[in-house]
């Protein structure tokens, strides 16, 4: 019979685990385990072997564990996993890639009944329809203000009812309602929280975000950046455009409406002094466009006129050798 083992020994093996994993990994998860039982635990740690370690424990212990290596490491980054062990989490040591190995922890996800005294996580709507049981139980809808009507011998929801909103506590009598018609609202998983990669700390939205998002938002960036410039008249990479083109169309005003003038003033003067010219200037490539596909046309038929006549090929080319 192997000897028990000690809850220093414990303490020890689990302290020599964690710290193995802190040197092993740059990338933790970190999840939250309400409700989530040891089988549903065991098939997350089998769906992620190979790239990725599941370890729980006690917050104070894995807190003490981290900053004391930290302190004989000289690893202060992993010190930003301390804030993030509240409640009941835990951390998904991983080496593969973060938005992958998220969504594979999101598909171990297990049906709950609603249990009284629990905090809905989300709101509970019992849809309409029959409910197989018997009319004696129609009393029991009417305390909580479900309408019904007896259809062939059985009670039917008429209309869909919210019967539990999202964050409210499970009553008996809501509880009650959902055993019997056989519905459990409520699902739990790991639900990723947090993620680190090797110092920062971000939210598991982030992991979502495609290159079409980041160029978005740097777009939106620059446009602020350079509102904000042209606002100031500060002058930056992105607002110097806007700026010089500004410029010029200032200049050009002050010309315009005075004798001063310059070479690019005197084009939009004299534009003004004959609007007709604007108009033929307009018109020339216009014309020119609409010429040039038929002046094509009328080139290539000359070509081919101008072509020889191919010679007869009745002596398959034996007349080389005459």
């Amino acid at each position: 019979m192997a000897p028990k083992v000690s809850k220093a020994d414990k303490k020890i093996a689990y302290d020599k685990k964690l710290c193995n994993l802190l040197d092993e990994y740059t990338q933790v998860l970190v999840a939250v385990a309400d409700n989530v039982g040891s089988t549903q635990l065991q098939n997350i740690r089998s769906a992620l072997r190979g790239d990725s370690v599941v370890l729980m424990g006690k917050n104070t212990m894995m807190k003490r564990s981290i900053r004391i290596h930290s302190e004989n490491t000289g690893n202060k980054a992993i010190l930003a996993l301390i804030d993030l062990l509240v409640g009941n989490v835990g951390l998904i040591f991983t080496k593969g890639d973060l938005k992958e190995v998220t969504e594979e922890v999101a598909k171990f996800k297990v049906g709950a009944p609603a249990r009284v005294g629990l905090v809905a996580p989300i709101d509970v709507i019992v849809p309409p329809g029959n409910t197989g049981l018997d009319p004696s139980q129609t009393s029991f809808f009417q305390v909580l203000n479900i309408p019904t009507k007896i259809n062939k011998g059985t009670v039917e929801i008429v209309t869909p009812v919210e019967l539990i909103k999202k964050g409210d506590k499970v009553g008996s009598s809501e509880a009650a309602l959902l055993s019997k018609l056989g519905i459990r609202p409520f699902s739990y998983g790991l639900v990723v929280t947090k993620v680190y990669d090797n110092g920062s700390v971000f939210s598991p939205e982030v992991l979502d975000l495609t290159e079409d998002d980041l160029i978005g938002k740097f777009a939106m960036g620059v446009s602020m950046v350079t509102s904000l410039a042209l606002a100031i008249s500060y002058p930056t990479l992105a607002a110097a455009p806007h700026m010089f083109i500004n410029a010029y169309k200032n200049v050009l005003a002050v010309a315009v409406a005075t004798d001063y003038s310059f070479p690019l003033a005197d084009k939009v003067k004299e534009y003004l002094a004959d609007p007709s010219k604007f108009a033929v200037a307009v018109a020339a490539p216009a014309a020119a466009g609409s010429g040039a596909a038929p002046a094509a046309a009328a080139a290539k038929e000359e070509e081919k006129k101008e072509e020889p006549a191919d010679e007869s090929d009745d002596d398959l080319g034996f007349s080389l050798f005459d």
